[in-house]
């Protein structure tokens, strides 16, 4: 059988191969967000969102913006997820090559030895040089190959997804930590003010002892109160540094000062567009991510189901002989092959292989349905978050004047003996508390806002 015969055969399976490769390897269809009650409460058509805002317009601290510019340029697991795709890039580039036949070329020299003592009486040392090209190439008859590629695609755009989503993390951790150091910040100087308040206090209580309107448990039970406050400023100290060695782990520097504005000088967001479910797939990276899994695991499905049907290798190679040098007189040599490899029995390999992914395909389609579910938890807690923190706001300001004026009255009252000292050392103490919880429902609303622009998946567009 000739060359041209080779050729015939080789171009009849192909044809017969394309017309049912479509019956083995199936097409990809990307899964919907179907589920309008995802955000909990949250009915709207409106695809206004968050999540399409950038950083810069979202968080307009200058301060804050400088220490997330240094996070997305030096943070270092930003770095590892980046250089996770160049090794992404380089194993889809390598898929893309398996498509085209691998050539090698060969060159060597034999030098061979005889004796034939009786009839020549003399040594004989031959000499064969030889060089030549070797082709082999796999037809992708079944889409086997083209399923690998479009794997190692998902996978590239997998790593890719998953590096904005460490980008958006980043970014809300950076925001949070910021806004949890001008909460610090603030609630160490009302303590500090407090404690000034309460030597006042003391005093005035030592006083009122002299003229007989208080005794000495007064006094002594005023100085405890102040040592009560007194004692909490170390701990203060202690978490703001905490907070800032740890924020500049995040901007990937070793620990030092932060510089930052003031609490109040910091105002959440007061119109929280939250956009409609299906746009997660679009917006929110983890998603994407565990969307480009599932669709990973199924193209190695086709990839397994593909292994079941023969596999068509046609080589060639060529050369050029010669038994003096490789430059002097000698012949060319080529030929063509072609082959069929049809599994048979192989243990159950092939079994075993297409079983195996569609078990991880399952599970991939699963946690897909977890990553929305999860995203849809988050933006439901933030929003309520907000909400809350919203609805305390006005309580909480009626609540620190009435207690103001509470240890104002109390004091007044016990200048004259008509209140107990206790009365004033509550009101102190509960005015206090009222202050920094005041803070607290303040930095409540800046993280809730924070924790929804990233459930929404804002940050990294």
């Amino acid at each position: 059988m000739n060359c041209r015969h080779y050729i015939y055969i080789c171009y009849s399976v192909l044809i017969i191969g394309c017309m049912t490769a479509c019956h083995i390897t199936k097409p990809y269809r990307s899964p919907v967000i179907t589920d309008n009650n995802l955000f909990r409460d949250v009915a709207t058509s409106d695809t206004n969102t968050l999540a399409t805002v950038h950083w810069q317009e979202m968080f307009t601290d200058t301060l804050l913006q400088q220490l997330i510019a240094t996070g997305i340029k030096n943070n270092l697991d930003l770095q590892v997820a980046l250089s996770r795709i160049r090794q992404a890039e380089a194993s889809y580039s390598q898929s893309r090559q398996a498509l085209y036949p691998s050539v090698s070329g060969d060159v060597n020299a034999t030098y061979a030895g005889a004796s034939n003592q009786q009839r020549t009486g003399k040594t004989v040392s031959p000499q064969v040089y030889n060089a030549g090209l070797t082709a082999t190439w796999e037809a992708d008859i079944w889409g086997k190959l083209r399923s690998s590629r479009r794997a190692s695609l998902a996978s590239l755009l997998q790593a890719n997804a998953n590096a904005r989503a460490v980008q958006t993390a980043l970014i809300a951790n950076i925001a949070n930590n910021y806004y949890s150091l001008t909460a610090l910040d603030q609630q160490l100087k009302i303590t500090e003010q407090t404690v000034v308040n309460w030597k006042a206090t003391v005093e005035v209580m030592k006083e009122l002892k002299k003229a007989d309107v208080v005794t000495g448990a007064a006094v002594v039970q005023s100085e405890a109160s102040r040592y009560a406050a007194e004692v909490t400023i170390p701990d203060l100290k202690q978490s703001i540094r905490e907070t800032e060695n740890q924020l500049n782990l995040l901007l990937g520097q070793v620990p030092g000062p932060i510089a930052r504005s003031g609490m109040d000088d910091q105002h959440p967001v007061m119109l929280l567009k939250t956009g409609v479910p299906a746009q997660l797939l679009a917006n929110r990276p983890d998603v994407q991510a565990a969307e480009y899994n599932l669709r990973y695991y199924f193209e190695q499905t086709n990839v397994a189901r593909a292994y079941f049907y023969p596999a068509l290798t046609i080589g060639a190679s060529g050369g050029y002989t010669s038994y003096l040098s490789l430059t002097g007189p000698g012949s060319w040599i080529s030929n063509l092959t072609a082959g069929l490899t049809q599994p048979i029995f192989n243990q159950g390999i092939n079994r075993t292989r297409l079983k195996v992914a569609q078990e991880q395909q399952q599970q991939a389609a699963l946690d897909f349905r977890t990553a929305v579910l999860t995203a849809g938890q988050e933006v439901s807690n933030a929003l309520f978050s907000y909400q809350t923190a919203a609805e305390k706001g006005n309580s909480r300001r009626l609540q620190l004047q009435n207690l103001q004026l509470s240890v104002d009255y109390t004091q007044e009252l016990v200048r004259y003996g008509f209140a107990n000292y206790t009365e004033v050392l509550n009101a102190q103490q509960s005015l206090l508390s009222a202050q920094l919880s005041r803070i607290n429902d303040h930095l409540q609303q800046l993280q809730a806002v924070v924790f929804l622009y990233r459930a929404l998946g804002g940050g990294w567009q």
